[in-house]
């Protein structure tokens, strides 16, 4: 078992950073890949980022391509997501998800949702424009 909580969340004005925090309980977390996804008010959960569990690689959606970055401290149990130049439409619910994966895969295991077993409670982040 795994339990996420993420943190980092809060109100920015457009061109802003923050940086998201997802910590993770259990000692073999760095066997896990690692997900963060978003979920706007009325809008289906989307994929912003993801880092395979030796952090060798990284995948991010186009929109947020060249602006954010995923990383990993596996020594602290914690995935970051460290986001610049935000934009109003980053607005949304974050949530990390993470899913034991001690091994390089696909770009659609990293990407989709239900490729993963565990998840947080989410942290708010708001862009004012």
């Amino acid at each position: 078992q795994v339990q996420l909580v993420e943190s980092g969340g809060g109100l920015v004005q457009a061109g802003g950073s923050l940086r998201l925090s997802c910590a993770a309980s259990g000692r073999t977390f760095s066997s896990y890949a690692v997900g963060w996804f978003r979920q706007a008010p009325g809008k289906e959960r989307e994929f912003v980022a993801a880092i395979s569990w030796s952090g060798g690689r990284t995948y991010y959606a186009d929109s947020v391509k060249g602006r954010f970055t995923i990383s990993r401290d596996n020594a602290k149990n914690t995935v970051y997501l460290q986001m610049n130049s935000l934009k109003p439409e980053d607005t949304a619910v974050y949530y990390c998800a993470a899913d034991h994966r001690p091994y390089e895969d696909g770009w659609r295991y990293y990407s989709t949702p239900r490729y993963y077993d565990y998840w947080g409670q989410g942290t708010q982040v708001t862009v004012s424009s």
